[in-house]
């Protein structure tokens, strides 16, 4: 009998251990999971990127007002597009950002789709291109109200890794989903 609770108390040492171990991994598996695999977490990483060709319509807008007026000028745009058969075949809309010299002035937006080629400016509609070299690249996942997390991770790894903007950032957007959380914006940072 003595035996019997010899081994039951080592069994249960052991289970206890395994227990323990056993929980310690789980916490630290759901701590990787959250830190590696967040999908709203966005990671940077620096690309080296050649120009993309673009119909836009610019606007100088404040910073804050990005969000009304990109409505009508992209408007324009697709309507130029629609009536220029070739130039578009599955180019993403795009928004080239040229930073003010000055905090607090306002920023220069191509509001623009990514075409074939070149053409003629046409009303308000010109050709453009987003510029090409080194640059911090972060894919945000999920709605656009929450976009502003990938700009303050390039910000953070800008500063930690003492790289400088070269003045101008665009958005790569996504086709559009049906849940708003699986949708993907890419942010270009142009690094000087």
């Amino acid at each position: 009998m003595f035996g019997l609770l010899k081994i039951d108390a080592e069994f249960q040492r052991s289970a206890i251990i395994w227990l323990n171990l056993s929980a310690a991994r789980k916490v630290l598996l759901r701590l990787l999971s959250i830190f590696v695999y967040d999908r709203r977490m966005p990671v940077v990483n620096v690309q080296i990127v050649q120009p993309r060709k673009l119909a836009a319509v610019r606007r100088e807008v404040m910073l804050g007002a990005v969000g009304s007026a990109w409505g009508p000028a992209l408007n324009k745009v697709w309507e130029y597009i629609r009536s220029q058969p070739g130039l578009r075949t599955d180019g993403h809309n795009i928004f080239l950002y040229h930073h003010p010299k000055q905090p607090g002035m306002p920023i220069l937006c191509d509001f623009g789709v990514e075409v074939t080629r070149t053409f003629e400016t046409a009303g308000e509609v010109y050709a453009t291109e987003t510029p090409a070299g080194e640059t911090a690249v972060a894919v945000h996942r999920g709605p656009y109200n929450r976009m502003n997390e990938a700009y303050v991770a390039i910000e953070k790894w800008m500063a930690a890794n003492r790289r400088e903007s070269a003045g101008h950032s665009w958005e790569i957007y996504g086709d559009p989903t049906p849940d708003p959380s699986d949708t993907e914006t890419t942010i270009v940072h142009l690094l000087k």
